[in-house]
């Protein structure tokens, strides 16, 4: 059960890659209106739990994320920035262009859990972390803090110091958080069945749970 708990530490470093980007907007064309090309944009901040580690193409809960705005007929469109193996310093790295770039309406940020991996102090992701709820803040976006867990075998206390660290971001930040994004999946009697041979990744079926758990959240923010 441990090991399930961790979640994206293992194969997420061994194999990098940048996940395509996921739109819910038709492709502007010569025709296409004003309105079609100004669709507010969800950017999603994440490691391999974000981008499709593992899955088919269209799997992973980013890209359902993007089905489900397009099937509710809601005004957004979701673009994917999630890189397998990134850190908090990655992604505070990431952040400024992407900003700039796309201009969202809402960031959603999912990482961490490679922090632990490697040892990184908790000081250390907690500055990072906070630094891109500013960011993008600054950049009049709202922002969804999605957090994670470490397994038992990182001592109990480091385990619950790493699982606050996202509450106290979210509640000194004033951001929307959810606190542990494999509720439902890692907690499972059944989980071993629910992840992918290495134990580490979400099997496919795992993850509209985890977008209902994002969608709790992030529904809200839409409005």
């Amino acid at each position: 059960m441990a090991a399930l708990h961790c979640s994206l530490w293992g194969a997420a470093l061994l194999v990098p890659g940048l996940a395509q980007a996921t739109s819910a907007a038709p492709a502007a064309g010569p025709t296409a209106s004003p309105a079609a090309k100004a669709l507010p944009k969800i950017l999603v901040l994440g490691d391999s739990l974000s981008a499709e580690y593992g899955l088919a193409r269209g799997e992973g809960w980013v890209a359902l994320l993007a089905q489900r705005i397009k099937a509710q007929k809601l005004p957004f469109e979701v673009q994917n920035a999630s890189i397998s193996g990134d850190t908090t310093s990655g992604g505070r790295a990431r952040l400024p262009a992407l900003l700039e770039e796309h201009k969202p309406a809402i960031v959603i940020i999912e990482l961490g859990g490679n922090d632990a991996l490697r040892g990184l102090p908790l000081m250390s992701s907690s500055e990072n972390l906070s630094a891109m709820v500013r960011a993008a803040t600054h950049a009049k976006a709202k922002v969804l803090l999605l957090g994670m867990q470490v397994p038992p075998n990182y001592g109990a206390s480091y385990g619950r110091d790493f699982a606050a660290m996202y509450v106290e971001v979210a509640k000194e930040q004033r951001t929307a958080l959810l606190p542990f994004l494999l509720e439902g999946v890692a907690d499972r009697p059944d989980a071993m069945e629910w992840f992918q041979p290495d134990r580490i990744h979400p099997l496919a079926k795992a993850h509209p749970v985890m977008l209902d758990k994002v969608w709790a959240k992030l529904r809200p923010l839409l409005r």
